[in-house]
């Protein structure tokens, strides 16, 4: 049973400079499909409809024993945050350059899914470059110090 799955392309790909914690509004094999660890963020970020927030392109695979009444795969997720959240994310989202991506779907103590957003700016090549070599001189640090 998966816990936690990351996002690790948001990391590489954007700076991240704010996180919030949402719940998110699923189907029950949704969730079901989540504790099989079936889900993938390739391609899914959040965008505001009005003043409600939705998650697309996030990908929760079909639950393998499911009936006819099987969710669909790939479909507009509502996030739930507060209002004065919404508001915020919202205000940052007209400045130019951010964007909102999911960074981590998770269960909290209550066994409830739970979506880690991040308020992120894309990164440019050279940062790329050198998100690569920090993470290749800390490999050789660690194989240095076993």
């Amino acid at each position: 049973m998966a816990k936690e799955m990351n996002n690790r392309q948001a990391y590489f790909n954007y700076l991240i400079e704010d996180k919030y914690v949402a719940g998110i509004v699923l189907l029950g094999t949704e969730v079901k499909s989540i504790r099989e660890g079936k889900l993938s963020f390739a391609d899914s970020f959040c965008l505001f409809e009005g003043s409600e927030l939705w998650v697309r392109g996030l990908n929760i695979a079909e639950y393998s024993h499911g009936t006819v009444n099987n969710h669909i795969s790939v479909h507009d997720r509502k996030l739930l945050l507060t209002k004065r959240e919404l508001k915020k994310l919202q205000q940052k989202m007209k400045e130019k350059g951010y964007t909102i991506v999911p960074l981590k779907v998770f269960f909290n103590e209550k066994n409830f899914v739970k979506i880690e957003i991040g308020l992120a700016k894309g990164k440019k090549t050279h940062d790329k470059r050198e998100s690569i070599k920090e993470r290749d001189t800390q490999r050789e640090i660690k194989r240095y110090l076993k």
